[in-house]
């Protein structure tokens, strides 16, 4: 069958492997119907994790929308021609860890991710023809048909992650909010926290056709290139710093614009991927400021697939709407140079095996 394989920073592409086949009586086979690209997979494709990808063999993809075609022995709740997605993170919903919600820490899979390399559980990924979801009952969900199959993609990743950062920031009633990076996830973060009655909500981000989404959404917008984009910003919370932040991106130069935006006693949810080794947390500043600082890149989506469901089954928002381009897989390496690039107006691709 045909799937995309990392070959190096900037070089995935499809290519013709081995048809997958189920060896393991807790797993299921399915076929891909459409499957996307992830923010987290630019680090990939940027050669931030090139040590840990063993080059030529390694697939790509977390983000799933398919159809069961066969199923394990002890797989119980799906059948043949079921429609589902599945959690970026394969759990298997009975160790310490599943049971106390950290799914993305399961001690059966050793935090396997799809399509991420061998350290991280050596899966297949979903930007293929068809692949093995292990531990299938755990982390996978069935999606009615009236979801589209853009609208179900962000299930996989996006949406649960920003259901997960409107938690841990807690935005309350009149509180003023700052979200840095208005990508796809950042985008329905913001949809999520506009409904959360906030005061003024502002957005930080570089790319010009996010920061238009963002504001015909009614948020204020700040461009980062600009040399006062701090100041801006503090001019909107009384110069006191903002209630909550929540950062979508995963550089060090964003966390650090957080911890510069929060007011004392305020809080910071980091949702971004981040790769970077070490950051120079002034702990005397955190500590004196009483900052609460909540990392969650690595992000436990199982339990809040349901509640993505829920929201898009009951018209709260329409996920589907950030597509920007739709791709055929045998053109995976120009999804991935689109998305990675920001070129015309990319926001999410759809790709199609």
């Amino acid at each position: 069958m045909k799937a995309a394989v990392y070959y190096g920073p900037k070089d995935i592409r499809a290519t013709e492997i081995d048809d997958p086949k189920l060896n393991e009586d807790h797993a299921m086979l399915v076929e891909v119907s459409a499957t996307s690209i992830c923010g987290s997979d630019l680090h990939l494709y940027r050669g931030a994790l090139d040590p840990i990808m063993e080059k030529g063999r390694s697939q790509t993809g977390h983000e799933l929308i398919g159809v069961v075609r066969e199923t394990g022995s002890k797989v119980g709740n799906f059948k043949p021609g079921d429609r589902v997605s599945m959690a970026y993170s394969c759990s298997c919903g009975e160790c310490y860890m599943c049971e106390v919600g950290q799914t993305a820490h399961c001690e059966t899979t050793q935090k396997a991710v799809y399509g991420f390399g061998v350290p991280f559980g050596d899966l297949n990924g979903t930007h293929a023809e068809a692949l093995v979801l292990p531990h299938a009952d755990a982390h996978v969900i069935k999606v009615p048909e009236a979801i589209p199959d853009a609208a179900a993609l962000t299930l996989s990743c996006n949406l649960p992650s920003a259901i997960i950062a409107n938690r841990l920031a807690d935005i309350q009633p009149g509180e003023n909010v700052a979200l840095i990076g208005v990508g796809p996830t950042g985008l329905m973060t913001l949809d999520i926290t506009l409904n959360r009655a906030p005061g003024k909500v502002v957005v930080l981000d570089r790319v010009r056709h996010r920061l238009d989404a963002a504001a015909r959404k009614g948020a204020v917008t700040i461009n980062v290139e600009d040399a006062d984009w701090k100041e801006q910003a503090l001019s909107h919370c009384d110069g006191r710093g903002f209630d909550k932040i929540i950062e979508v991106v995963g550089y060090p130069e964003t966390l650090q614009m957080a911890l510069d935006l929060v007011r004392p006693g305020g809080t910071i949810a980091a949702i971004g991927v981040f790769c970077d080794q070490e950051f120079n947390l002034v702990l005397a500043d955190v500590f004196l400021r009483d900052i609460s600082l909540h990392m969650n890149g690595f992000a436990n989506v199982q339990p809040f697939m349901w509640e993505g469901l829920r929201l898009m089954e009951r018209g709260v928002l329409d996920p589907g709407e950030y597509f920007s381009h739709e791709f055929k897989l045998d053109d995976i390496d120009k999804a991935y140079a689109t998305f990675h690039e920001k070129a015309d107006n990319a926001m999410k691709m759809l790709i199609r095996p």
